[in-house]
C-alpha cells in the first residue's frame, strides 16, 4: 500500500465515521420534523435531544477531518470538487450552522412561536443537508466532476439522476441509522412505547431503502456506467455483505434485539460507502484522475499519515469516552452498578 493509498483509508474512514455518527444526528432532526405537535411529540422530541445534545458537535469533527485530509492530501481533487460543487457545498455548509445555531436556540426560549420557528430550522436543515451531500457523493461518483478548476457544470455536475438518487439514498439512511440508534436509547429510558415506535419506523425505513436502491440499478446502469461497473463487479462482495447486514437488520428489528441491530445497521451503511471506494479504485476522480496522480508529495503525505495516526491515538479515546458517559440515562449515571437492557 503507498502513503496516498494509506491517507485516503484514513480519509474513507473519517467518512464513515461522519455517515455513522453525524449521519443518525440528521436523522433524529428528521423525526423530529414528523413528531407531531408540540404536546403530541414533546417526548419524542425530549428523547431525541437527550440521545444527540452532548454529541453532535463532536460529530462534526469527522466533517472537517475529511476536507482537511482531501485538501491536503490530494489538492487537485479537492479544487476540482470544491470549484464544481460549490452550490450543494453551500448547502451543506449553510445547513449545518442553521441547523446547529436553531438546535441550540430552540432549547433556550420559552415562547411556544419562537420553539417551533427553531424546531422547523432544526428539522428541516436535517432533512436538506444529508440530501446535499448525497448529491456531492452523486456527481463525484457519476464521474461529473472534471479535474481543474470549475471544469464541471456548476448545474448539472448535482442535479443528475445519479445524484438525486444518492440524495434521497443519504437522507432515508440517516433516517433508518436515527430510528435504529433511538430504539435502544427508548428502551434504557424505560419508554418502551416509544421504542416500539421508533422500531416501527425504522422497519418501514429500512424497506424504502432497500427499494430505493433496488429501483436504482437501473439508474446507476443508465446513468453512471463506470460505477455500475465496479459495483457488480469487484465491488460485488462487499455489495453482497451490505445487504446480508441490511436483511439482519430487519430481522433483528423485529425480534426487538436493539443493541445488536446497531452494530448490524452500522454494517451496512458502512458496506455502501467502502463498495463505492472499491467500485473506483484507483481512480479519484472517475474518469481520469487516480488516486497516485492527485496526491500531494510524498514528504506531504508521510507528515500527515504520522500526524493522523498520533491524533487518533488522542482522538479516538476521547471520542469513545464521551459517547459513553452520555449513552446511560440519567438514573444509571447515578448508580453506577445499574446495568442498561
Amino acid at each position: 500500500m503507498s502513503l496516498a493509498d494509506a491517507v485516503l483509508v484514513c480519509l474513507w474512514v473519517g467518512l464513515t465515521a461522519y455517515a455513522l455518527l453525524a449521519g443518525a444526528d440528521f436523522g433524529a432532526g428528521g423525526w423530529d420534523l414528523v413528531a407531531g405537535s408540540a404536546t403530541r411529540g414533546a417526548r419524542q422530541r425530549e428523547l431525541i435531544e437527550h440521545a444527540i445534545g452532548p454529541v453532535w458537535e463532536a460529530n462534526h469533527v469527522w466533517l472537517v477531518f475529511v476536507l482537511v485530509v482531501l485538501w491536503t492530501g490530494f489538492p487537485p481533487a479537492f479544487a476540482a470538487i470544491a470549484s464544481t460543487l460549490y452550490i450543494p457545498l453551500t448547502g451543506v455548509a449553510l445547513g449545518v450552522i442553521a441547523r446547529g445555531a436553531a438546535f441550540a436556540f430552540r432549547k433556550n426560549v420559552e415562547a411556544l412561536a419562537q420553539r417551533r420557528l427553531f424546531g422547523a430550522a432544526f428539522a428541516s436543515s436535517s432533512v436538506l443537508t444529508p440530501f446535499f451531500l448525497g448529491t456531492v457523493a452523486g456527481g463525484i461518483a457519476s464521474g461529473r466532476v472534471p479535474p481543474g478548476l470549475a471544469q464541471g457544470d456548476v448545474l448539472g455536475s448535482w442535479l443528475n439522476p445519479t445524484s438525486l438518487l444518492a440524495g434521497v439514498l443519504a437522507v432515508g439512511i440517516c433516517a433508518y441509522l436515527a430510528a435504529v440508534y433511538l430504539c435502544a436509547d427508548a428502551v434504557r429510558a424505560a419508554q418502551h412505547d416509544l421504542a416500539e415506535a421508533f422500531r416501527r419506523r425504522a422497519l418501514g425505513t429500512g424497506l424504502t431503502v432497500g427499494a430505493v436502491a433496488l429501483a436504482g440499478i437501473a439508474i446507476l446502469h443508465a446513468d453512471a456506467p463506470l460505477l455500475f461497473a465496479g459495483l457488480t463487479g469487484r465491488a460485488l462482495p462487499v455489495v453482497a455483505a451490505s445487504a446480508a447486514a441490511g436483511l439482519a437488520s430487519l430481522w433483528l428489528l423485529i425480534t426487538r434485539r436493539y443493541r445488536l441491530v446497531r452494530i448490524t445497521a452500522a454494517l451496512a451503511v458502512t458496506t455502501v460507502l467502502w463498495a463505492w471506494a472499491v467500485a473506483q479504485f484507483p481512480l479519484l476522480l472517475v474518469p481520469s484522475l487516480s488516486i497516485d496522480n492527485a496526491a500531494a508529495g510524498q514528504p506531504t503525505l508521510r507528515a500527515m499519515l504520522i500526524t493522523l495516526i498520533a491524533g487518533a491515538v488522542v482522538l479516538v479515546p476521547s471520542l469513545a469516552w464521551l459517547f459513553w458517559l452520555f449513552q446511560r440515562h440519567p438514573q444509571q449515571a447515578r448508580n453506577p452498578h445499574s446495568r442498561g437492557l
